[in-house]
Formats: C-alpha cells, sequence, structure tokens
C-alpha cells in the first residue's frame, strides 16, 4: 500500500486538471445558471466532478492490486458520472435519471456490492437486494441535494472519507482504504478551485459520484461483527445528507409542497439544511464549517462504535436522533419566527 504517493497523484491529477476541464466547460457552454433553489449568481462552469473522477481514477489505477477489488465501485461510479454528466450537459427528465440510477444500482449489486445482515430465509436474497439499491440511490441523490453551498459537498466527502478510512485502516482493509485517499485527495485538489474567483462546480457528475462511492463503501466496508454495529456506523458517518433528505421530505410534504413520488423528483427549492442555516443568519462559509463540525461530530462517535456492542450502536444512534431532533426544531422555530416578522 503506497498512501502518501496515492495522495499526492490523485491530489495533483484533480488540480492541474481543473484549469483546463474548466475552459472545456466554458466553451461547450457547460454552465450553472442561477435560478430556483440555487444561490449563486452568475453563470458558473461545471465539470468539477470530472476532475475529482480523474483523481480518483488516477489513485485508485496506481494501486493494481487493489483494482480487482475495486471494480464493482469503480464501474459504478463510471456509469454514474456519464449520467451526471448528460444531465449536466443537457438535462434528463428526473423520472429517467431515477431509472437508470436504479438500473445502475442494480448492476452493482449482481457484482458482488450488497448488504448481507438479514437472517437466512426464503426472502432474504431479494430483501437485501432491495435495501441495496434504496441505499445507493438515496445517499447518491442525498449528495447530489447537499451539494448547494461551495466546499459542501466536496468538503463533507472529505470528512466522511477520512472517518471510514480511520475505521477500514484499523481493521486491515487496504484496498478500501487506498479508495477513501484517493477519492479525499481529489476532492482537496478541486476545494481551491471551487473557492477561487474563477469559480468552478462540482455539478451532479461530481456529487453523484461522491454519494455513490460513499454508499459503495458504507456497503463493501466489513464494519463489525455484530449487524447492529455494522449498520450504526454508515447512519452516522452519513448522518447529515441523510437527515438533510428525511428533513426536507418531510418538510415538503407537511407544508404541501409535494403530493406525489413524481413532484418530490421534479421539485427544487431552497429548502434544505445548508439554506435554512443561511437564513438563520449563518454566513454560507459559516454554515459550510458548521456542517463539517456536525459531521466529524458523528464521524467520531461511529469511530468508537466500531468497538462497541449493539446497546452502546443503539445510544449512538438515538444520541445522533436528539441532535438532529434539536437541530429540526431549532429551523423550525426560527423559521417561524422569520416569517412573523416578514409579516409586520
Amino acid at each position: 500500500m503506497r498512501p502518501y504517493l496515492t495522495f499526492l497523484i490523485s491530489f495533483l491529477t484533480a488540480y492541474v486538471s481543473m484549469p483546463v476541464l474548466r475552459g472545456i466547460a466554458i466553451h461547450f457552454g457547460i454552465m450553472d445558471v442561477p435560478g430556483g433553489r440555487k444561490i449563486h449568481k452568475v453563470a458558473t462552469p461545471l465539470l468539477g466532478g470530472v476532475a475529482i473522477y480523474a483523481g480518483l481514477l488516477a489513485g485508485a489505477f496506481f494501486n493494481p492490486g487493489a483494482i480487482h477489488t475495486l471494480i464493482p465501485i469503480l464501474t459504478g461510479a463510471t456509469l454514474i458520472l456519464i449520467l451526471g454528466l448528460a444531465n449536466d450537459v443537457k438535462e434528463i427528465s428526473a423520472q429517467s435519471r431515477l431509472v437508470l440510477q436504479v438500473i445502475i444500482a442494480l448492476l452493482v449489486t449482481v457484482m458482488g456490492e450488497r448488504i448481507s445482515f438479514l437472517p437466512a430465509g426464503y426472502w432474504q436474497d431479494a430483501v437485501e437486494v432491495v435495501i441495496t439499491v434504496l441505499w445507493i440511490v438515496g445517499v447518491t441523490n442525498a449528495y447530489n441535494y447537499l451539494d448547494g453551498l461551495d466546499g459542501l459537498a466536496a468538503g463533507s466527502a472529505v470528512v466522511n472519507l477520512l472517518c471510514f478510512g480511520i475505521i477500514l485502516y484499523a481493521t486491515g482493509q487496504n484496498a478500501l482504504v487506498l479508495l477513501c485517499i484517493a477519492l479525499g485527495a481529489a476532492c482537496l485538489g478541486f476545494l481551491p478551485h471551487n473557492f477561487s474567483r474563477k469559480k468552478v462546480f462540482l455539478g451532479e457528475a461530481g456529487s453523484t459520484v461522491l454519494g455513490f462511492v460513499l454508499a459503495a463503501i458504507a456497503l463493501t466496508g466489513n464494519w463489525a461483527e455484530d449487524s447492529t454495529v455494522k449498520l450504526t456506523i454508515p447512519i452516522l458517518i452519513l448522518g447529515v445528507p441523510i437527515f438533510d433528505m428525511i428533513f426536507t421530505t418531510v418538510m415538503r410534504i407537511k407544508e404541501e409542497k409535494i403530493r406525489t413520488l413524481i413532484e418530490w423528483l421534479r421539485y427544487g427549492g431552497k429548502d434544505h439544511f445548508h439554506h435554512y442555516l443561511v437564513d438563520l443568519g449563518f454566513r454560507p462559509l459559516g454554515a459550510v464549517i458548521f456542517i463539517y463540525f456536525i459531521m466529524l461530530s458523528l464521524g467520531i462517535s461511529a469511530i468508537m462504535v466500531s468497538n462497541d456492542r449493539a446497546m452502546e450502536a443503539v445510544l449512538s444512534i438515538a444520541q445522533a436522533s436528539i441532535i438532529f431532533g434539536i437541530i429540526a426544531t431549532l429551523i423550525v422555530v426560527g423559521k417561524r419566527r422569520r416569517s412573523g416578522w416578514n409579516q409586520k
């Protein structure tokens, strides 16, 4: 295992390729135009996700001994990138994207990446496949929704990958450690361009690749012998995007903004976790850092739980649920107060 060289190669690949990809995006008009749930004011080049993907591949192929283990993940990531890139170039309907994501998730499942915690039984295989597909598609889209502020999705991925990587390293799962290093380094190579005056965005190609790879790492990693602990660790580490998707969906249903799955897929608004934080008075960078710290806190809990038993895992999930419940309550109260002030 060559972690330091892997990090350097992935970082430099993403960092150096980004200006070239930015020029390509501008030349071919692959731009993120303001409007809807977006808060930026000027059209901004996309293709940041392609730079991250290039960095990921460079780091992975630098370690040929690990490639055979990573083939299902890299195959799925490639297909997710192509789908996201196609949507960045010319928007694809939400229904079509969902169907194609499900097909990609099924393909990865057939290649051997799936959950395996249910007791043996007649319906075991079918149920595990369904849950695996729901997990992959859910986390993939949750990360796409998280990509709403500069540095949020890529920086969050770095935090998540760090937490996953620590547990994987401690348990000797070297191929997945290298994957975490390669993707994390590629994200760090992209971030300076995301914060630069000559700004570049991830695009859906980037945010969905991040979500997909994180979902796949959660499935592939051997987190614990106990099934409860095994489930708890990925849920804690990926708690923020999971919370954002659940909370946003509940609020949209409660406020009657959506009534069907199709409406949910199509709906775009400034009502995600990070949007609420900005509305409550956070500066965009402050909201991003706040979310980083929540993720890091949950990640530390996950690392601690990895050496514990089922009871400690359940208590950690309960603790995280209480924290998110407090945050959700503060957001709702703050939203009501702001609405009251606006009506005066």
